[in-house]
């Protein structure tokens, strides 16, 4: 052999072993580049699943939130309803020149009646102090009292009062029959 040809053997067994190492070297990375892409794809995955859990549980929680402040401001809104139809029924029964006023005190003053002619006072409101005299007949009359109309029925040892004003009636009625305004007024 000579050394042309060893140089020759040498080289091609130098370039072999070189393409061989080179082939080695690049069937490991693509071996790793796949294994890096899976992993950034699993990462990519797993993060976008995330990322829409929370979106679905921030858009859970923002409905709900949305819901509660509407049914609060819907029971706000009834409250204020509610308070207002109040204020109008107080707003009548306080008017001097409301119409039912002299049927409602005749009625009133039959109920009074009933419990008693002698033996009893009638504190009357002011706004009422005329119709509630000339209702009262025998009965004697007492000092005047505070409210939307109507009178205080006492007895004279003061130990029993009825109360006919129409503030007392109104805060009764109302409590009474609020299930039924409310269902008029809502439904």
């Amino acid at each position: 052999m000579t050394l042309e040809s060893l140089s020759k053997d040498i080289t091609a067994a130098a370039k072999a072993e070189a393409s061989e190492i080179a082939a080695t070297a690049q069937a490991e990375a693509d071996g790793l580049r796949g294994e890096a892409e899976a992993k950034a794809e699993a990462i990519r995955s797993e993060a976008a699943a995330r990322a829409a859990r929370e979106a679905e549980q921030v858009a859970r929680e923002v409905v709900a939130s949305a819901r509660q402040v509407n049914q609060k401001d819907l029971l706000v809104a009834r409250r204020a309803a509610l308070d207002a139809t109040l204020a109008q029924a107080r707003e009548t029964l306080g008017d001097p020149k409301w119409k039912g006023r002299a049927g409602l005190l005749k009625s009133l003053m039959a109920k009074a009646d009933e419990i008693g002619t002698s033996g009893y006072a009638v504190r009357p409101v002011g706004v009422d102090k005329k119709a509630v005299k000339d209702l009262a007949g025998s009965r004697s009359m007492g000092e005047e009292t505070d409210g939307l109309g109507g009178f205080v029925l006492d007895a004279e040892d003061g130990s029993v009062s009825y109360d006919f004003r129409f503030d007392a009636l109104l805060t009764r009625a109302w409590t009474d029959n609020l299930p039924g305004v409310s269902a008029a007024l809502f439904d």
